[in-house]
């Protein structure tokens, strides 16, 4: 199993970034969550099979239509998000 944890930047709030991510974390059987942040990014926490957790790093590289992505970062999973997710959640915004 394997843990990222990505921030996504550019236009991708207000686009439907959030909802497009959960459906496809959902159909690849990835795990974590989804949140707005206040600087304006998207952040997840992606759990799962390597490949599928690839794939959907992937696919946020893209975003749904309306998005615009500009980068996408990787950072080490913060503490207290080190473990096993079951299902995919939207969070509150941070």
């Amino acid at each position: 199993m394997r843990t990222r944890q990505i921030r996504v930047k550019g236009r991708v709030q207000g686009v439907g970034f959030r909802d497009a991510l959960r459906t496809e974390a959902l159909r690849l059987r990835v795990s974590g969550w989804v949140r707005n942040r206040a600087d304006g990014s998207v952040e997840a926490l992606l759990q799962g099979d390597e490949a599928a957790v690839d794939r959907l790093v992937g696919w946020a590289h893209r975003g749904p239509a309306l998005a615009r992505v500009e980068t996408v970062e990787e950072h080490p999973v913060a503490a207290g998000f080190d473990h096993a997710y079951s299902g995919f959640e939207r969070w509150p915004t941070a």
